[in-house]
């Protein structure tokens, strides 16, 4: 009974208040007349689906999210197979290797903005000493950036490769961690035997290593999209969400701080709910019903 009042209280009572409010026309003038049973209505969710840079603001969280795992994940994996072997000096390195995921975000981010600003950053120095760059380049501010591929001029934005850089660099310890536990737990023999097999290095990781990781590799991918698609702080301390990084957290922020409209706030972020859900039901769907058939 003690754990069922707790989980009420700290669980259920904010989610349902959080719906109820997304159902009802609240600001924060008028927030202390608001209630579980008010005036429900759908206005806030047209609002939301109508309302200017919804759809691009969507597209860009999307992309956020699924770039910024799938390059953390893929960092981790690098650096846990590097690391796999025994050498001097390997637990000092593998300890260095956590220091962006345990350093303050607020310290991690004012480092970024000094690196990479235009006036004096180091970045900008050795861009134009080592590749000539004509003028300097402004990372965090500067949404589109014109490049040329094979003669063609394309057009990157810029802001967005920037502060998905700064999540893979930040969140890949993570990864790195769960992938180094994972591959000390795979038995040894198994690389033996294909290797007495003549299985070169590719092989043995396509056809030894790999299916081991595979599971691993699904929860990471779960869990880092989840928590890098409700990321706040990162592009926030970095760009604000201004330069084309605005994701659905930020944008929450500004009509719960900004606009003070609470109920249209609480609509987004059950929109964002929704969109999170996707992911969790593909992965209960494609990798739970093989937990409980091992089990």
């Amino acid at each position: 009974m003690p754990t069922v009042v707790i989980v009420i209280a700290v669980v259920v009572l904010p989610i349902v208040w959080s719906i109820s409010l997304a159902f009802q026309r609240v600001r924060l003038l008028n927030l202390h007349t608001a209630g579980f049973f008010g005036q429900y209505t759908i206005e806030n969710f047209k609002l939301v689906f109508t309302s200017q840079g919804f759809v691009s603001t969507l597209l860009t969280t999307v992309a956020y999210s699924v770039l910024g795992t799938a390059a953390s994940i893929a960092i981790g994996l690098v650096a846990a197979l590097a690391l796999r072997r025994r050498f001097k000096g390997r637990g000092l390195v593998r300890s260095i290797m956590l220091l962006p995921y345990v350093a303050p975000v607020v310290a991690a981010a004012f480092v970024w903005q000094v690196m990479l600003s235009p006036q004096f950053g180091f970045v900008d120095y050795w861009g134009k000493r080592l590749f000539g760059w004509d003028k300097p380049v402004a990372f965090l501010s500067q949404q589109t950036s014109r490049v040329s591929i094979f003669g063609l001029h394309v057009g990157i934005p810029l802001a967005l490769i920037t502060v998905i850089l700064f999540e893979a660099w930040r969140q890949f310890p993570f990864a790195f961690l769960f992938l180094t536990a994972r591959l000390q737990a795979i038995p040894e023999s198994l690389e033996e035997a294909a290797k007495v097999d003549g299985a070169t290095i590719s092989q043995r990781f396509r056809y030894v290593l790999w299916p081991q990781l595979l599971q691993t590799i699904a929860v990471l991918s779960v869990l880092r999209f989840i928590w890098t698609f409700t990321k706040f702080d990162d592009i926030y301390l970095l760009t604000g969400g201004g330069a084309g990084t605005e994701v659905i957290s930020v944008r929450v922020y500004n009509f719960l701080t900004g606009n003070g409209d609470i109920g249209l706030a609480s609509a987004q972020a059950l929109v964002l709910a929704v969109v999170m859900a996707v992911p969790v039901g593909f992965y209960m769907w494609r990798f739970g019903r093989r937990e409980e058939r091992l089990s």
